[in-house]
């Protein structure tokens, strides 16, 4: 299976890669993204195809669900702070944007209670985070669509505000010199929403045409 992406490297190598020396070679000696994209694992995600950037235009954290968990020092590992962190005081990059999806495995886990046989599961300490989620959802009704959709959009308020406990981002937004977005992206529609916080939703780009959420 991996024959596939060595042929797509020889084409990148020959096409692209041939065609921006000079900016790759840049690229290599430095680099200041002008946005931190924090999204999820999920791979019908393309950050680069969908904002249609460039190589260092991005500076892209992803993890399930698009999370951003609250700022503590206990513990051993943080994959997600510590990328923030390197991001936001090494690279003092100016904007961080958390991008939200429709169809996201992770929200539909915690809202359906798929994962409750492994409560001690990865998943499940992960989604924790933003755990008051899956009260929007009635659990005695089907979950359709516009629920995920819902709760979906919710994580990104949530996750927002978690940003806001790190010293070191607060801060600098507090100060005005880094802004922080949350939106979500419809995978199906192609709508575009800006998440203000937990209950506040405005439409970005409307969907091209009529959307499963």
């Amino acid at each position: 299976m991996s024959e596939k992406l060595l042929e797509g490297y020889k084409r990148f190598k020959a096409g692209y890669f041939a065609q921006n020396k000079d900016r790759l070679r840049a690229l290599a000696q430095d680099q200041r993204p002008s946005y931190v994209l924090i999204t999820c694992c999920d791979a019908r995600l393309e950050p680069s195809l969908i904002f249609d950037t460039e190589p260092g235009d991005l500076f892209v954290i992803r993890n399930v669900a698009n999370l951003v968990p609250p700022y503590e020092i206990e513990g051993s590992y943080h994959g997600t702070s510590a990328a923030l962190q390197f991001a936001i005081t090494v690279l003092e990059v100016p904007e961080i944007i958390v991008l939200g999806h429709s169809r996201c495995g992770g929200i539909r886990s915690l809202v359906t209670g798929q994962d409750k046989m492994e409560k001690d599961s990865f998943i499940s300490r992960w989604m924790s985070i933003v755990a008051p989620v899956a009260k929007l959802a009635n659990p005695d009704n089907p979950i359709d669509d516009k629920t995920l959709s819902h709760c979906e959009q919710t994580a990104v308020g949530y996750s927002l505000c978690n940003l806001m406990t790190y010293p070191w981002i607060a801060s600098r937004v507090e100060a005005g010199t880094l802004k922080m977005n949350g939106w979500h992206y419809d995978i199906y529609s192609g709508a575009l929403k800006k998440i203000h916080d937990q209950d506040t939703i405005s439409t970005i780009i409307e969907s091209d045409e009529t959307s499963a959420d």
